[in-house]
């Protein structure tokens, strides 16, 4: 990391001033009081997760409900929040998904090892909140894809340090909340961490297995809800889904080839993001970046594929911005973010129908600039202490020293 005075990153990384706090503070505050009072349920996408639960106790099946798209524990997990009044989720669930959010912030600062009192900490999280649309759309829907934004920076936090079997831990709990960190599994294969691998597996497993058998419908996500996610035939879905296979239909192109150029896309994304585990540079740095290209390339074919899940990788990538070669220096990141920019009205895409445009956009520019970064945009980049030449097993053993 860069920090002397003829480098941004130097002044990033340097104490942020208390006017900084208390701007960050007051639109955090905004954001969050807005959302209790607007919302319901503690947000929409909230409510699902919180119905399903209520069905549940009240004896019915919590898959009667196709959209949603849970693992069994999850329906265990939301019965706290199912036996408080609507009134109470509406105070609570705002501030609780906004702190997971800052707390998520703090664990990528961390795993790129900048201050968390620096001015990077403060102005990141002030950019993301009011620069980027998806940022305060997650807070009002209360979605619990802020458990995966929370758990993945954990997660590669604890594997920089070592702690591979807490980082599987860390990403099996929130597997089993939300399936949305799956293919982290990867990573783990990557670096051949076999028994943290065994734990990511086994706490869902575990966990959907024991709830599957108190439901009434034990088989519901197999028999339900994995169709409707194989085949996405849901046209309210539909509308707001970012993957090329939900987004090219809508342009005409059939919806064989769509999924098809998906899939060959989220491929070479795995592709890439293999290369850049094996690659140069600072173990966080390489886990932060291989991270990412595998959650873009899941997104590129998951169904649904919504733009909040984007925060799942950017706060990763915000926060080596202090650091030569980050993705973050590179044009293509910051344009890749333009059609996120709330209150900017775009011709053609001003109804909500056709926001999934933008965001189709944004998913593939950062994709495949995240790829493209992966394969050649580190060459001769080696991290501190790592002779040129170090082959991915000695390099690993060194790291687990």
């Amino acid at each position: 990391m860069t920090t002397g005075k003829s480098d941004i990153s130097g002044w990033l990384v340097r104490p942020a001033g208390g006017h900084l706090w208390a701007g960050l503070a007051a639109l955090l505050g905004a954001l969050t009081v807005h959302t209790v009072l607007v919302t319901s349920g503690g947000g929409m996408d909230n409510a699902i997760v919180v119905d399903a639960a209520r069905t549940w106790l009240a004896g019915g099946s919590p898959y009667d409900d196709p959209h949603f798209l849970y693992f069994p524990s999850a329906v265990v997990a939301a019965v706290p929040q199912a036996l408080l009044p609507r009134s109470v989720l509406d105070v609570l669930v705002p501030p609780a998904v906004t702190l997971a959010l800052a707390l998520g912030w703090a664990c990528a600062l961390r795993l790129h090892r900048v201050p968390l009192g620096s001015r990077l900490a403060a102005l990141g999280l002030l950019g993301l909140a009011a620069g980027f649309a998806p940022f305060g759309q997650l807070v009002r829907l209360g979605n619990w894809t802020v458990t995966a934004v929370l758990a993945l920076p954990l997660c590669l936090l604890l594997a920089s340090r070592g702690r591979w079997v807490a980082a599987g831990l860390v990403v099996g709990v929130a597997v089993a909340l939300k399936p949305l960190l799956a293919p982290m599994a990867l990573l783990f294969c990557f670096a051949r961490r076999w028994r943290a691998l065994a734990v990511l597996v086994a706490v869902p497993s575990a966990a959907s297995a024991g709830a599957a058998l108190l439901l009434p419908d034990p088989t519901g996500f197999f028999t339900r809800t994995l169709p409707f996610l194989l085949h996405g035939d849901d046209a309210f879905v539909r509308l707001y889904e970012a993957s090329p296979a939900a987004v090219l239909p809508r342009l005409g192109v059939p919806g064989a080839p769509a999924a098809l150029l998906g899939l060959l896309a989220a491929a070479a994304g795995v592709v890439c993001a293999y290369r850049r585990w094996h690659g140069p540079g600072p173990v966080p740095q390489r886990l932060a970046e291989t991270a990412a290209g595998l959650m873009l390339a899941a997104f590129l074919v998951s169904r649904p594929s919504y733009n909040h899940y984007l925060l799942v990788v950017l706060p990763l990538l915000l926060a080596g911005l202090p650091h030569a070669g980050a993705v973050a220096r590179r044009p293509w990141f910051w344009l890749a973010l333009v059609p996120q920019l709330p209150g900017v009205t775009w011709p053609w895409l001003e109804p909500a129908r056709r926001r999934a445009f933008r965001d189709a956009f944004t998913l593939c520019a950062l994709a495949v600039t995240v790829a493209h970064h992966c394969v050649r945009g580190t060459r001769g980049t080696r991290g501190a202490g790592e002779p040129e030449g170090t082959p991915g097993r000695a390099r690993a053993a060194v790291e687990s020293a």
